[in-house]
């Protein structure tokens, strides 16, 4: 098996923890709110246990406050000897603010910026978005948001792709999008928008490997097999129970190793 890079990861903190929309989440994966609360030695260990090399860690912030800050993210990824990358994340109450946070992160090794649109209760093509899309051209980084129906007990409306992500992408030929956890039950709107825009990347964290939709490995097999990535969504899934199901997909050398490292490494600028 290629190094592997898992494209979605967070070391969180108990302020996320104690988020009440995390609760479906702990109940899906039969965890208790301790058990999410993983640091960077457990987070490194897990990785170990599986194979993976690199992680994509994120920050957090939503309408409610600053969940995983940019700082303490940027801190695991500095102590994580090159192993993590880290994703920063912006207030979009504060557009002006946003922008100048990726631009200073952006010199400080940070590989993307994440914004979650159900997080929010806002659609992608929200005009509070605009300024960070722009700021992620300016910057170079991929911008990283959810696609698909959500875990937590919020609406799943933004996830869909058309016209959301679609508008966003129509108006931004520049930008790259990487759409995490898979796109279902909207597989459909996921192929779409892969053959139409060559800058879109989709990841499946939140999915052990062995229950993605079967659409979608077809995705994965033929013209989606340069723009998907792997991610576990950690520590809601640890990265060998995610992999326990590789071989069953039926990947070709090739394909495993654009999935697992190589897709991931070019979108995020990693080598």
């Amino acid at each position: 098996m290629p190094p592997v890079i898992d494209a979605w990861m967070q070391i969180m903190t108990p302020r996320m923890a104690a988020e009440p929309w995390l609760a479906s989440l702990l109940r899906w994966t039969g965890q208790s709110a301790d058990e999410a609360l993983p640091n960077l030695e457990t987070t490194l260990a897990a990785m170990d246990q599986a194979g993976v090399a690199t992680g994509i860690i994120s920050a957090w912030t939503g309408p409610t406050g600053v969940l995983i800050s940019n700082d303490e993210t940027a801190e695991n990824a500095a102590a994580s000897e090159g192993r993590l990358k880290p994703v920063l994340s912006i207030d979009l109450n504060d557009p002006m603010g946003a922008v100048r946070e990726i631009r200073q992160r952006a010199s400080q090794g940070f590989v993307g910026v994440r914004a979650l649109p159900w997080l929010w209760g806002l659609p992608p093509n929200d005009r509070r978005f605009y300024p960070v899309y722009a700021a992620c051209i300016d910057a170079g980084l991929p911008f990283c948001t959810q696609i698909g129906h959500t875990g937590p007990l919020r609406t799943s409306e933004y996830g869909r792709l058309i016209p959301y992500l679609e508008d966003v992408l129509l108006d931004f030929p520049e930008l790259v999008v990487i759409g995490g956890h898979v796109g279902f039950p909207w597989i459909d709107e996921v192929a779409t928008l892969l053959h139409k825009f060559p800058n879109f990347y989709v990841d499946t964290s939140a999915y052990v490997l062995h229950r993605l939709p079967p659409d979608f490995v077809r995705l994965m097999k033929n013209e989606g097999k340069s723009r998907i990535l792997f991610g576990t969504n950690w520590p809601m899934l640890s990265p060998a129970r995610c992999l326990k199901g590789l071989d069953g997909l039926g990947l070709d050398e090739e394909t495993a190793k654009l999935f697992l490292h190589d897709n991931a490494a070019r979108v995020y600028r990693l080598s």
